[in-house]
């Protein structure tokens, strides 16, 4: 079943009297429990392309199907909306609050979502429990290693119980260590039925995933399947 379907999708942006075109008519379709990783040289349009589908801008032409639903012609609240239901979001530097607990941290999206305090503390705590940090649920931010950090990022992200977890670059401000000890984490929650798509330029966090695709120039130069992954 697809979860996502773009069609002939670009994106330009003007710069003066100049049009710079970024993506160059892009059609991928991937489907749900997928687990794929983007890649591709600074300029190639991987960041834009992670944009559109994270519903963080909307293409030029083309359309984007997600979940049944075309988000290629919503408004900004309506993609505010749909972020905030399907999509979870993990990034390079984690953007946690930094007076705020773990838990509060991760409760952050269900109150957007209108749940009420009791519902948000369990729901995030069991999430917090997930992803291995059962005993840092009181912690800040600062009193966290960079690895926790990042976990508590993932739980944050999977609270709501997204359609699509989005890591951008999720190990870039980790060490070699702990980069592996966080993608074995994504492998594990893509085990359980998560849908993952992975922004990366590193090779060897690229070949956690199963899918890979390189983009170069604004469009999908070449497609792989990592067949050492069963």
């Amino acid at each position: 079943m697809s979860l996502i379907t773009l069609k002939g999708i670009t994106k330009n942006y003007v710069m003066g009297k100049e049009t710079l075109q970024v993506l160059k008519g892009i059609d991928l379709t991937i489907e749900k429990g997928e687990y794929v990783a983007l890649m591709g040289p600074s300029g190639s349009g991987k960041s834009t392309l992670m944009n559109m589908i994270g519903c963080l801008d909307s293409p030029t032409s083309g359309s984007y199907i997600l979940n049944d639903q075309d988000v290629s012609r919503m408004t900004d609240n309506e993609l505010a909306e749909i972020r905030n239901q399907e999509i979870g979001f993990v990034f390079q530097t984690f953007n946690l609050m930094p007076r705020q607990t773990a838990l509060e941290n991760v409760a952050l999206p269900l109150i957007y979502a209108g749940i009420k305090k009791n519902q948000r503390d369990e729901m995030a705590k069991k999430t917090l429990v997930g992803v291995g940090l059962a005993d840092r649920i009181t912690h800040k931010p600062n009193e966290l290693s960079g690895g926790q950090r990042q976990r508590v990022a993932v739980a944050r992200a999977l609270v709501n119980n997204p359609a699509i977890l989005l890591a951008d670059e999720p190990t870039g401000n980790l060490d070699s260590k702990t980069s592996i000890e966080i993608m074995q984490l994504f492998n594990e929650l893509h085990t359980k039925g998560n849908t993952i798509i992975l922004v990366t330029h590193e090779e060897d966090i690229a070949k956690f995933a199963k899918r890979i695709i390189r983009l170069k120039d604004g469009r999908i130069e070449h497609e792989s399947i990592n067949s050492s992954i069963s």
